[in-house]
């Protein structure tokens, strides 16, 4: 007897730290992250660096601003097409604005306001009236990209002396360089996972991606959480073309386009189902990494188009929905 009770104690241990299926997909990519990185720096001279692993962060800080309010609304079993549209509103905004004299301490406000009511409009558009997300939010794609047009046709510098100083400020932790920007994106990171594992509101999005007429037996404040998703959509957008423009130190209207592709990959990608109901943000942050990574292993290679960038992105984010949907047969 006494010989045995060790094995079965082993048999009880394993089962009870098996790995709960919904961390699959981001154990996948931080799998997939590590491999690119591996092979790049076995590859590449410099490729594993600071410098490098900083630079990921500055390149994409808009897009990890996208991909977190992504990663709402898609919990939610929806998808907002307009996200790169918005993009390009709130740089041309706060662009055509600070060449009027505007303060920043307003300009920016604004910009971020009109993306929150895009989401609302959106928001109100699904959840009263019906529309389907695709599109109500293709509706507001071509509604912020037309309104791009329609304030400043051509590009605007911006050569405010306050936004240029925001812009500019930088700052070295150790070896690796932090901006404005990386700051602003990494702290809509932290937000994020807080509101969606530590709120009423969080847990709502995710049981309305479970099932909303379940959510919705619960008594749970479906409506009122669903238009809320597609704000905060809005507003990471919004937050995103402002994140944008610290970069370019420009407004334009063609900025931003088919950016929403880009944020649905990355969140996809970074372990949250289409159908909703599951996925994290910090999933979302990978999948954005992943995203930088293969565009940096590009780069590095040097005699390969640019457009392997999206031909390996296409490939990645087909294994992945593969992914999600075996493990959603599993599951059923």
């Amino acid at each position: 007897m006494t010989a045995t009770t060790p094995v079965r104690s082993a048999a009880g241990w394993a089962s009870t730290v098996r790995l709960d299926p919904r961390y699959l997909p981001v154990l996948g990519t931080f799998v997939v992250l590590a491999l690119m990185l591996a092979i790049g720096g076995t590859r590449y001279d410099n490729f594993l660096t600071p410098i490098v692993y900083s630079n990921l962060f500055i390149n994409n800080a808009h897009l990890i601003a996208l991909a977190v309010g992504m990663t709402f609304v898609i919990l939610t079993g929806g998808i907002d097409l307009s996200v790169g549209s918005v993009l390009a509103l709130s740089t041309v905004i706060i662009a055509s604005l600070l060449e009027a004299g505007w303060p920043v301490a307003v300009v920016l406000p604004v910009a971020v306001l009109a993306g929150s009511v895009i989401g609302l409009a959106h928001g109100v558009m699904i959840q009263v009236f019906g529309v389907q997300p695709f599109v109500a939010t293709l509706a507001g794609m071509f509604f912020a990209r037309g309104l791009c047009f329609v304030i400043a046709p051509e590009s605007i510098p911006i050569s405010d002396p306050a936004f240029t100083a925001l812009a500019g400020w930088d700052s070295w932790m150790g070896y690796f360089r932090t901006t404005t920007a990386v700051v602003i994106a990494l702290v809509l990171v932290a937000i994020g996972f807080v509101v969606l594992h530590y709120t009423r509101f969080g847990r709502t999005v995710y049981a309305i991606g479970g099932g909303e007429q379940s959510a919705m037996l619960m008594g749970l404040a479906v409506a009122r959480t669903k238009v809320g998703a597609y704000v905060v959509s809005g507003t990471c957008a919004a937050l995103g073309g402002m994140l944008f423009a610290m970069g370019n130190r420009s407004g334009y209207a063609l900025n931003g386009v088919a950016m929403e592709l880009d944020a649905i990959a990355a969140v996809v990608i970074g372990g949250t189902l289409l159908t909703g109901g599951t996925g994290f943000v910090l999933g979302s942050l990978l999948g954005v990494l992943t995203l930088g990574t293969i565009q940096t292993v590009i780069q590095f290679e040097g005699n390969l188009s640019s457009w392997w960038t999206k031909i390996v992105i296409g490939v990645l984010l087909l294994v992945f929905v593969v992914l999600q949907r075996a493990l959603s047969l599993r599951k059923t």
